[in-house]
C-alpha cells in the first residue's frame, strides 16, 4: 500500500494535464506559490501562455534574427550552462570568441586580423557604447596632453538609434545629431563638418540608418575629415555603427569602402543577432589597433579561476550565442552569406517594386545600395481614407507587423512604414504579404477610417 503522500504524486502524474488541479486555477501573477507541481504543468501552463504572442516570422518590424536552423537550436541547448566571461572553466568557448573576432577582423579588412582586438557583447547598443567610451578617453588623453580642458566634449551622427541618445546622456557628451531636412533623411559630409571642433571625440556614420535602411556616406565623410585635419589641424576619428551593415556589405557590396581599409575608422560595433544571423543575445566590438582601445578601458580579474582581462560592460553572459555565431562562420561561409543576403534583397526590391505600383504609395528606399529592408510614404497633395497607422493596424490582423512611424527631429511630420527582410522571408510570404496589403486598400475603400475629399477635390484618386 502506497503512502498517501506518494499516492497523490502518482496521481499527479498520471492525471491529464487539463484534467489536474493546477491547470483548473489561474496562475499565481503577484505572489509565488506556496506548494510546487509537476515539470509538466508548469511547462504546459506557461507555454500556453506563450502562445499569445505573435509570429516572429511575421514581424517584420526587428531587425533580428528569428529563423534558426536546428543544429543551432540544438548547440544553445548544449551550451544553456556556459558563462562567457568564465574564460577558465570554458577555455574553448573563449577561443571560439578569438576566432570570431579575428574572422571579423579579417571580413572588415583590419590591417591586423590576426592581432586584432575586440570582443563579443550582449548585443550592438552594448558594443556601441564600448566604442564610443573609447573615442572619449582617446580624445581626453589628447587634450589633458595638450593642456586643454575636458569638460565639453561632443560626438556628431546623424539620424540614430536610442543607444547613442543613452551612450551621450551616461558619460555626459553633448550629441550633435544631424537633423533630416527635406528629402535629405541620413548624414552627408558638408553637415558632418559644419559640427565639428577640437571637442569631438568622433563621428559615428550608421551603416544602415534605423528609420530607413541606407547606408551613410563612410569614405565620403572619411575623406572631408582628411581635408578638415590639413586646414585645423583637428584629427578626429570616426566609429561605424554597422549594427546591420556590417554584416551584409562585406558580402553583397564589397568594393564598398568602410570599413578599417578607411586609417580614420578606429572601430566598428555590429550586431550578430541581427544579419550575422545568430540568435538573440550577441554583437562585437572590434578596433582598428591596440593603441584605439585605451589601456583605462581593460580590467584583469584572477576571481574565476585564472587571470583575464575583460572590457565589456557586462560581466556573466551566455556563451550559445557565440558558438552559434561560429557555426554560422563554418556553415554558411562567404557564399552563404552572399546567397542569403542576395536573396534578401531581391525580395526587398520585388516588394517594393510592387509596394510602388500601388497608388497610394511612394518608395523612400527600395532595397538596393543599404540593407535587406525598404520604406514608404503616403503620395503627398493626396486625400486618403486611410493612414499608415491605419495601415498597419489593418495587417496585425493578419498577423504581420509592419510598423508605421513618425522621422525625428525636423521631419516630424513625415510617416512612414518599413518592412525588414531578414533570413527566412521567402518571395512566396512576400507575394502573400503583398496580397495582404492589397486587401487592406480594398477594404478602406469600403470602410474608410477617414472621411475623404470628394472625387473631385481629390482628383478622382481612390484609397
Amino acid at each position: 500500500m502506497l503512502h498517501k503522500k506518494h499516492q497523490d504524486k502518482l496521481e499527479e502524474l498520471i492525471s491529464p494535464t487539463y484534467g489536474s488541479e493546477f491547470t483548473s486555477a489561474n496562475l499565481p501573477k503577484f505572489k509565488m506559490p506556496e506548494e510546487d507541481m509537476p515539470a509538466r504543468d508548469a511547462y504546459r501552463m506557461v507555454h500556453d501562455e506563450l502562445m499569445l504572442d505573435g509570429n516572429s516570422r511575421q514581424n517584420l518590424a526587428t531587425f533580428c534574427t528569428t529563423f534558426v536552423e536546428p543544429e543551432v537550436q540544438q548547440l544553445m541547448t548544449e551550451c544553456i550552462d556556459k558563462n562567457m566571461i568564465d574564460k577558465d572553466e570554458y577555455p574553448q568557448t573563449a577561443e571560439i570568441e578569438n576566432r570570431c573576432v579575428h574572422i571579423l577582423a579579417d571580413l572588415w579588412n583590419s590591417p591586423e586580423s590576426e592581432t586584432t582586438l575586440g570582443c563579443s557583447t550582449t548585443g550592438s547598443s552594448e558594443a556601441a557604447m564600448l566604442g564610443g567610451m573609447a573615442l572619449k578617453w582617446k580624445w581626453r588623453e589628447k587634450m589633458k596632453a595638450a593642456g586643454k580642458p575636458t569638460d565639453k566634449p561632443n560626438m556628431i551622427c546623424g539620424p540614430v538609434q536610442i543607444c547613442w541618445h543613452k551612450f551621450a546622456r551616461y558619460w555626459d557628451i553633448e550629441i550633435r545629431e544631424i537633423p533630416m531636412e527635406g528629402d535629405r533623411l541620413i548624414m552627408t559630409p558638408e553637415e558632418v563638418i559644419k559640427r565639428c571642433d577640437e571637442n569631438t571625440i568622433g563621428v559615428v556614420p550608421t551603416l544602415g540608418v534605423t528609420f530607413t535602411g541606407q547606408y551613410e556616406p563612410v569614405k565620403a565623410v572619411s575623406d572631408a575629415l582628411d581635408t578638415f585635419e590639413k586646414d585645423t589641424g583637428i584629427d578626429i576619428p570616426i566609429h561605424v555603427d554597422g549594427a546591420s551593415g556590417a554584416f551584409i556589405a562585406p558580402f553583397i557590396q564589397p568594393d564598398l569602402e568602410w570599413d578599417f581599409r578607411l586609417p580614420r575608422v578606429k572601430s566598428i560595433n555590429a550586431s550578430g543577432h541581427k544579419f550575422g544571423l545568430a540568435p538573440l543575445g550577441v554583437g562585437w566590438a572590434l578596433w582598428r589597433c591596440k593603441d584605439c582601445l585605451p589601456e583605462d578601458l581593460i580590467f584583469n580579474v584572477n576571481y574565476l579561476g585564472g587571470n583575464m582581462p575583460t572590457f565589456a560592460l557586462n560581466f556573466s553572459r551566455p556563451g550559445g550565442e557565440i558558438v552559434a555565431q561560429y557555426y554560422n562562420f563554418l556553415r554558411l561561409g562567404k557564399k552563404g552569406y552572399a546567397e542569403i543576403h542576395s536573396a534578401g534583397r531581391d525580395v526587398a526590391m520585388h516588394l517594393a517594386d510592387e509596394i510602388g505600383k500601388m497608388d497610394p504609395f511612394e518608395i523612400i528606399y527600395n532595397g538596393d545600395g543599404g540593407i535587406l529592408a525598404l520604406c514608404w510614404k503616403l503620395k503627398e497633395g493626396m486625400e486618403y481614407n486611410f493612414t499608415l497607422y491605419d495601415l498597419a493596424d489593418r495587417l496585425r490582423s493578419r498577423g504581420w507587423l509592419v510598423p508605421a512611424y513618425s522621422m525625428p527631429a525636423h521631419r516630424e511630420d513625415l510617416v512612414i512604414q518599413r518592412i525588414l527582410v531578414r533570413h527566412g522571408m521567402s518571395m512566396d510570404l512576400a507575394e502573400l504579404l503583398l496580397e495582404d496589403i492589397r486587401r487592406a486598400l480594398d477594404h478602406f475603400d469600403v470602410h474608410p477610417v477617414q472621411v475623404p475629399l470628394s472625387e473631385e477635390e481629390a482628383g478622382g484618386f481612390k484609397h
